[in-house]
């Protein structure tokens, strides 16, 4: 049965047919990435009449080469950046309670301190822990969701970390923050939630030109041509945003992170955050999966010359990441641990000569002078605030006649409290990847029993027809890539292309 909030290839060519009989809307959405599908459900949840366009796919970009953190901005407050961080745990707060609980979980996270950590190195970290814990409170999060912080002694950190090493360990730091299941999942159900409140969704879409009053589009799949009329355009290109708007100023960072089994790690029970030695702010984080796989990222390095539009992973950030790792662990991780490696590229605001990761990851609303409005900076727990002050500004320019900002208590498809999920009948694994939907991802198999069985991963033929029907997957690289993540690991993507194939002529 086809859902209101259901994206696939029929309903894009009705979009596309819509707009070429009546071209005329009130926002046009440039980018379906975390930002710009937060713009195109705030526009439509206040009533405005909204077409969300990309050249790719949902998420085809930063969006899921991220740490997959809703974090609270513990880094920001290493650096003074007290405002990002607040804004960082009030958006936490959102996402855990309201927009997408079933996305999102508690995730424990220990600072383990060797003796490599000095005393003013503990001191810091363990204020801006505590400090952690006073923007928690200030942002209404209940400790039922995100417990206290508290110190651990050696024994406890141990017990924790299997796989550290014990030699010179003196205890750790537990503290809690948000994990998302999966970051490109969250693009998907922000752009099928803004669908299902009257927003065109269109991928494969190409925006060749932009201005204040409308774009040019390009279907990249035949190749058609559709001017549209539009009282605002808002380009949400990320790294990209240069492309539409000269003269638009970005310090692309390439964020790098790599997946390894979590056995080579010895099973760690909780996120580990390892102090990178010589730096107060930087660390390298070990973040457990549910799968049974551990990323481990990430680093922060300029990006120079023509901007990729998938990010290689050079092997100089790998020997980095495993080298800080090593120096806590039993075991040296070597190249051949690394299973899967993926890296993104950071939209931060050109700052001069400061480093990377020296700039501010606060966001901003920019006005070019053609009239396009562009939202650049901030990062994924923050897309919501940046999608508020997009559409806050779209609507003050240009004068639309709109109602006021809902996103604060709407929830996402699939979205509930966690009564609600647990009585989802359903196994854990599609719960926390599908929420209240997951019984519809059963119901996919109905009359076909082996649709249920794992291709890789744990990913079933049924979950492949599902993103087909409902979640605008269009080939194979959005099923394996984006809508189930396969694709991480190379070996896993290989051994489920025909499983892919088939959901496709399925349809």
């Amino acid at each position: 049965m086809t859902r209101p909030t259901s994206l696939n290839a029929a309903r894009r060519a009705r979009e596309l047919d819509g707009l070429a009989a009546d071209p005329a809307v009130d926002v046009v959405v440039i980018g379906a990435g975390v930002t710009g599908a937060g713009v195109a459900l705030d526009a439509a949840a206040r009533g405005l009449g909204v077409v969300l366009v990309d050249r790719h796919d949902l998420a085809f970009g930063t969006s899921r080469w991220s740490s997959k953190l809703v974090h609270g901005g513990l880094r920001y407050l290493a650096k003074a950046q007290v405002g990002v961080a607040y804004e960082s745990a009030r958006e936490r707060d959102v996402l855990m309670r309201v927009t997408a609980p079933h996305l999102v979980r508690t995730m424990p996270m220990v600072v383990p301190l060797h003796e490599t950590v000095d005393t003013a190195h503990a001191t810091v970290t363990r204020t801006g822990v505590a400090m952690g814990d006073l923007l928690r409170v200030a942002a209404g999060t209940d400790r039922g969701t995100l417990p206290r912080s508290r110190r651990l002694n050696r024994a406890q950190t141990a017990r924790l970390l299997p796989g550290i090493r014990d030699t010179g360990l003196r205890g750790g730091i537990l503290s809690f923050d948000g994990q998302l299941t999966d970051d490109a999942r969250l693009v998907v159900a922000l752009a099928r939630t803004a669908a299902g409140l009257g927003a065109r969704v269109i991928t494969r879409c190409a925006a060749e030109q932009a201005h204040g009053d409308g774009v040019v589009l390009r279907d990249t799949r035949t190749g058609e041509r559709l001017e549209v009329r539009a009282r605002a355009v808002v380009n949400a290109t990320g790294v990209y945003a240069g492309e539409l708007v000269p003269g638009l100023r970005l310090r692309p960072s390439r964020g790098t992170h790599l997946v390894l089994p979590a056995e080579a790690l010895g099973h760690p029970r909780t996120a580990v955050t390892v102090p990178i030695p010589g730096s107060f702010n930087r660390f390298v984080l070990v973040l457990p999966q549910r799968d049974g796989r551990v990323f481990v990222g990430l680093t922060d390095e300029p990006v120079d010359g023509p901007l990729p539009e998938v990010p290689e992973v050079p092997e100089s950030d790998i020997a980095f990441l495993l080298g800080v790792v090593n120096g806590i662990t039993t075991r040296p991780l070597r190249r051949s641990d690394v299973i899967g490696a993926y890296a993104g590229l950071r939209p931060l605001l050109d700052a001069g000569d400061r480093s990377s990761a020296d700039l501010s990851r606060r966001h901003a609303v920019l006005v070019a002078d053609n009239g396009v409005i562009s939202v650049v900076g901030g990062k994924l727990t923050t897309y919501r605030s940046m999608a508020q002050d997009a559409v806050d500004m779209a609507v003050r320019t240009s004068r639309l006649a709109a109602g006021r900002c809902r996103t604060r208590e709407l929830p996402l498809v699939g979205a509930a409290d966690r009564n609600t999920l647990d009585a989802v009948p359903a196994e854990r694994r599609l719960v926390a990847r599908y929420g209240t939907e997951a019984a519809a991802v059963i119901e996919e198999a109905v009359g076909d029993p082996a649709l249920l069985a794992p291709v890789a991963n744990g990913v079933t033929p049924a979950e492949l027809r599902f993103a087909v029907r409902h979640e605008g997957a269009l080939d194979v690289s959005d099923l394996l890539d984006r809508r189930t993540r396969i694709g991480l690991v190379p070996e896993d993507r290989a051994k489920a292309v025909a499983a892919a194939e088939e959901a496709l002529a399925a349809g």
